[in-house]
């Protein structure tokens, strides 16, 4: 057998964040009847029994009307290996036009192995070398944290505000960075209803954000992965839709709206590049060609399932958004009654309350970690997320998500009824037993 030594191989697999949706669904697994509040996962209520086969033909009667295309031509692209750029670009881009006024031309639209995708490879065509730094809003969605790891991309994580990221903090560190010789190139934001902490962006915090980016010429990567959880009358213009966004790549993912389990994202990236021989051409087009080399294409079965559900509400992503977006306002809802139904005050136990989004945070006055979820689980059938992963720093130690999304309502109410059971061990005041 051959013996490699762990120095032997990439830094980054030892780094925690890569483990610690492992680590998580280990923990589910051995305790499966434990009611689980950790995954963001989307709910299968609209999903249990729909016939993925309709919508695959819904995209082939598109097809066929659209561009004429006969059965046997529909089979072909649907049975054999797509365009690495996708095959359902100009849905996508209509979509986003009609929706969220972002008018760009359908081949600027990448179409991704779920926004994961899109963020490594955004993340691979826009850093040159090591003297380029990613920044992010600290606490951060781990998948981007993690992405920048495995290609060995510099983080820096700069405060968040009630209103957004801290731009102080960002000019300091931009400002920094570069008498070093360095630069911050991107920064990673989530605007709506971010993962993990909730926050939105007001309108006025986007557009200084965008000021920001412009006079320090560094890009943004956008995920507007839960902007459609927003209550009617209270939902925003995405970053790439105002003036500036131009600095903007956004990444989209149809995990929440669709099918979790066709994998399905997206980017736009419609900003024009210069070549060696002076021939301009979009981010897109280098996107399409990192992707050739890591999944090849995404699924044409898949992307067909997501084009007849998006055909089916008439293109658009909005009316998708609607009605998703009202079960996981009610799920939020009932899990911040239950949490003060059920939660009694404790030493330094508190909550915040989004108003979108999948998850609440929540702050505990012991360590957070690995070794008091088991704790959790095997007495109180409870699970949760540790926050620490989200941080850079160790702000996050005594904090927990709570992730309310995939639960029906009795299971969000015993839940609470388990974790308050479980609080009221690990906050109890010194001396005032368990």
């Amino acid at each position: 057998m051959t013996l490699l030594g762990q120095d032997q191989l990439h830094a980054s697999l030892t780094d925690p964040v890569l483990s610690s949706i492992g680590f998580l669904n280990e923990v589910m697994t051995r305790f499966p009847e434990a009611i689980s509040f950790a995954p963001g996962a989307p709910h299968l209520a609209h999903l249990m029994d729909t016939d993925l086969s309709r919508y695959i033909e819904l995209f082939g009667e598109h097809l066929r009307a659209t561009r004429g295309f006969d059965a046997h031509r529909v089979r072909r692209l649907l049975y054999e290996y797509g365009p690495a750029r996708g095959l359902i670009n100009d849905l996508v881009a209509a979509a986003v036009r009609a929706d969220h006024g972002i008018d760009v031309p359908d081949r600027a639209v990448v179409i991704t192995v779920g926004a994961q995708e899109a963020m490594l490879l955004t993340l691979r065509a826009l850093f040159r070398d090591r003297s380029d730094v990613l920044a992010v809003v600290e606490p951060c969605f781990v998948g981007i944290l993690g992405a920048a790891r495995l290609l060995d991309i510099e983080v820096v994580a700069v405060p968040e505000r009630a209103d957004g990221p801290d731009l102080d903090a960002l000019e300091e560190t931009r400002a920094r960075l570069a008498a070093q010789g360095r630069r911050i190139r991107a920064m990673y934001v989530a605007p709506d209803h971010a993962n993990p902490s909730g926050t939105v962006m007001d309108l006025a915090a986007r557009r200084a954000l965008l000021a920001a980016a412009d006079r320090s010429e560094l890009m943004l990567i956008e995920d507007n992965a839960y902007c459609f959880t927003a209550a009617p009358g209270t939902e925003l213009p995405s970053l790439k839709a105002l003036p500036g966004g131009e600095r903007v790549v956004q990444i989209g993912t149809f995990a929440k709206l669709c099918l979790p389990g066709a994998r399905v994202g997206y980017a736009i990236a419609d900003q024009q590049m210069t070549g060696a021989d002076g021939a301009l051409r979009l981010l897109a087009d280098d996107l399409a060609a990192l992707k050739s080399m890591v999944t090849v294409n995404t699924s044409p079965l898949c992307q067909a399932v997501i084009a007849g559900m998006l055909l089916e509400q008439g293109g658009s992503l909005a009316a998708l958004g609607r009605r998703r977006g009202t079960l996981y306002r009610r799920n939020l809802g009932l899990l911040l009654q239950a949490l003060d139904r059920h939660v009694p005050p404790l030493p330094d136990v508190r909550w915040n309350r989004p108003q979108g989004g999948f998850f609440v945070r929540m702050q505990l006055p012991v360590p957070v970690d690995e070794a008091l979820l088991e704790r959790s689980a095997a007495r109180f059938g409870v699970l949760w997320t540790p926050m620490a992963q989200f941080y850079l720093s160790d702000a996050g130690e005594r904090e927990l998500r709570l992730s309310c999304s995939y639960l029906d309502p009795e299971q969000i109410d015993q839940g609470v009824r388990r974790l308050a059971a479980f609080l009221r061990e690990v906050a109890a005041p010194v001396g005032a037993g368990t």
